[in-house]
């Protein structure tokens, strides 16, 4: 899977340095806003270090500041299953997430990086467990109760024999996928030409005891929007 990954993004990186490339050329006119679209179909990654996902360039004719819309597809998987018996509690977690930021001529834009999506997924499970073995003989035990004394049988007693026991098990998938925004700023760019590149990565955590756990991430379709604007002068854009 991670060799795929690797093609994948190596291809979007491809494109969007060969489509930065093209507009890059001192032949580019000044423009107030440019766009760029793209399938990123990047599909079921546990773990990718930030990598550019789009990539587009702008030229301004005069110092500017920058607005840069950014809107990803972003799905998450997660699956958990508990097997518990004898009472004894099983956990299993899950975790998924897609981190998303953009660099402007190779520094970070305003605010920083930002979760498109995240999922923690936690499941517990505490049951008594299959009462037969895997033969579907019975785990309970019927005994004599004696009397010390006497040595006659007074009663008798049923035990359960825990090494008979089988686990019950209990089990949660979650598959999501939506669309999801977020604005960022660049101020006092300067003029010329611009490059913008959108990165995003992918990470994902599991624990379990007894049972299994699985997470993954998606990133489908993807656009930016840069947009020149004119901010009013010494606009304080952080917190």
């Amino acid at each position: 899977m991670k060799s795929t990954l690797s093609k994948i993004l190596a291809a979007s990186l491809v494109a969007g340095s060969f489509y930065g490339a093209a507009f890059a050329a001192d032949s580019q006119p000044a423009a107030k806003s440019t766009a760029m679209a793209s399938d990123i179909h990047v599909i079921d990654a546990t773990e990718t270090a930030y990598t550019t996902i789009l990539s587009n360039t702008i030229k301004t004719a005069n110092p500017s500041d920058l607005f840069i819309d950014v809107s990803l597809e972003c799905g998450l998987y997660t699956e958990t299953l508990t097997k518990s018996k004898n009472g004894v509690s099983d956990t299993s977690t899950a975790e998924a997430g897609v981190e998303v930021q953009v660099l402007v001529d190779g520094k970070l834009a305003h605010p920083g990086a930002v979760t498109f999506c995240r999922r923690t997924q936690e499941l517990t499970a505490t049951f008594q467990g299959l009462l037969t073995d895997e033969e579907g003989n019975s785990c309970l035990e019927t005994v004599a109760i004696v009397d010390e004394t006497t040595g006659e049988i007074t009663g008798y007693q049923t035990t359960i024999n825990e090494e008979c026991v089988r686990p019950e098990e209990l089990e949660l998938i979650l598959r999501t996928m939506n669309a999801n925004a977020f604005n960022f700023i660049t101020a006092d760019v300067g003029s010329g030409v611009h490059t913008i590149e959108v990165q995003a990565k992918i990470d994902s955590a599991t624990a379990y005891q007894e049972g299994k756990a699985e997470a993954m991430a998606t990133i489908g379709k993807g656009a930016v929007v840069i947009e020149e604007v004119k901010m009013i002068k010494n606009e304080d854009i952080g917190l």
